[in-house]
């Protein structure tokens, strides 16, 4: 009995000791942050103004890998074929925990920093996603935990992944197909938000193609019954489409954007041209609706009596969450406390729901607490759900906007490029930096963390939407 009771009190001790040894850890890393926030904020403010869109970041990239060099990581760039696409790794041997970076823009959301519609460049890109924020602060936190490597306070390797294109073709997926997250156990991740929590929540599955259609043109006036119309196919087309969505499921979501029509109105055009996109829970539940709307396209050039063709561009899972990862950060972000804002701060943001006609409730800055996993989740997609089809990912979500703003729009492109967008910034590099210590430190939650990737995943074999040949990084507007 003595010997189980000593043997109790040593354990307990040790565990004591661990734990204030992990606290100090985390002491110094946000401290470290809090002496880099004027540096992170100036890369985060250049990535805003450069606003440059798919596979066209090089400032932006430029921005981040300079910070990183000049922190002591090893940069490896062009990465599966993207110009814009490299990791910056610090370290050596495992754990290799790895962190994601984003920082593509959206085009025609330019917009100043104002709490009203006022754009920048006329016709230009803006953040409407938080971009600049989410790629300056994954780096962010990824120098803080360098220095504790560096230092010998950890041991492993942490591995930054600048990822390309995430609001068009997605960019992770060739990284994935190259091999690029195949050495890494545990991979870091979050987006910029109107709340802040820790991420359990799936996102939708998503597939990208192409539908053009081929005629023959002729004058609209004079001879028009010699026409083909390639025009016609596609208005059939988009109609067959809006009476689908009558007998779709609820979580299905079918968008579309008309790339082309014809350029004048006095010729019967013989080329058009259409972007298509089907969303679901996930990739089983989306296929069907794909495969329909694909047959759909045949239909409506039978009708008007023109050639079709359907090209894949690419497609990505649903995001698989990581609850035990998700409980990690939790106890960090609860640690942290509430993002406090200035009375400035609050004003912007109710201005800011005025002109877009939302409710006047300011900015919500509170630590949800752990919310349950939902089946059947609304929202967006990303390219991360591949990631986390290949490694465990453990996500996060941070204020960076007024709630309620619509997201995609001038709303979040002004909170990006201010103090709204940049203390959610600071927020989440800390949480992110405190949970990846616990990671680095703790080999049973790393154990634990995969033992849930690999029950989630069970027989699945990760299958991509994508093409054999290279990325499209010379695409046409």
């Amino acid at each position: 009995m003595k010997k189980i009771l000593t043997l109790l009190v040593l354990t307990l001790s040790f565990g004591n000791v661990h734990a204030q040894n992990t606290n100090k850890l985390k002491k110094e890393l946000l401290s470290s942050i809090e002496q880099k926030s004027n540096d992170l904020i100036s890369i985060s403010d250049n990535i805003w103004k450069a606003a440059e869109v798919a596979f066209r970041e090089e400032k932006s990239a430029e921005y981040l890998i300079d910070y990183a060099e000049q922190n002591g990581f090893k940069i490896d760039k062009g990465l599966a074929g993207m110009p814009t696409a490299f990791t910056a790794t610090y370290g050596e041997g495992s754990p290799v925990i790895g962190i994601i970076g984003e920082f593509d823009a959206l085009p025609g959301l330019s917009q100043t920093t104002v709490p009203y519609k006022n754009e920048l460049t006329e016709g230009g890109a803006g953040h409407g996603c938080g971009h600049n924020l989410f790629g300056t602060a994954s780096l962010g936190a990824a120098v803080a935990i360098k220095e504790l490597i560096e230092k010998g306070a950890l041991t492993g390797t942490v591995k930054y992944y600048g990822t390309p294109a995430e609001e068009k073709f997605f960019g992770k997926l060739w990284m994935i197909r190259e091999g690029v997250f195949d050495d890494v156990d545990v991979v870091m991740d979050w987006h910029p938000a109107d709340k802040t929590e820790a991420n359990v929540q799936p996102s939708l599955a998503l597939v990208d193609f192409m539908v053009e259609f081929t005629g023959q043109s002729a004058h609209a006036s004079a001879d028009p019954w010699n026409a083909r119309s390639a025009s016609d196919a596609l208005e059939l087309y988009t109609n067959g489409i809006n009476y689908y969505r009558e007998h779709v499921q609820p979580s299905v979501r079918i968008h579309y954007h008309i790339q082309d029509a014809g350029q004048v109105v006095n010729v019967v055009p013989d080329y058009s041209r259409i972007w298509v996109r089907v969303r679901d829970i996930t990739r089983e539940g989306l296929v069907p609706v794909y495969d329909q709307v694909k047959k759909m396209a045949g239909g409506a050039a039978i009708m008007a009596n023109v050639d079709h063709n359907v090209s894949l561009i690419s497609g990505i899972h649903d995001l698989l969450p990581n609850r035990t990862g998700g409980a990690a950060m939790q106890k960090n972000l609860e640690n942290l406390g509430d993002i406090i804002y200035t009375q400035e701060e609050i004003d912007f943001a109710i201005q800011m729901q005025k002109e877009n006609g939302k409710p006047i409730i300011g900015i919500d800055g509170k630590i949800r607490p752990l919310r349950e996993t939902l089946e059947s989740p609304g929202g967006g997609s990303t390219d991360v759900g591949d990631v986390s089809y290949n490694v465990p990912v453990v996500s996060l979500a941070a204020t960076t906007a007024p709630k309620g703003v619509p997201w995609h729009s001038w709303s979040v492109v002004a909170s990006s490029g201010m103090s709204i967008g940049h203390k959610g910034m600071l927020h989440a590099t800390k949480a992110l930096g405190m949970t990846m210590i616990d990671i680095f430190k703790d080999k049973k939650l790393r154990e634990e963390i995969k033992k849930e990737f690999d029950e989630r995943m069970g027989n699945y074999k990760y299958d991509p939407f994508l093409n054999p040949g290279p990325p499209p990084i010379d695409y046409v507007d």
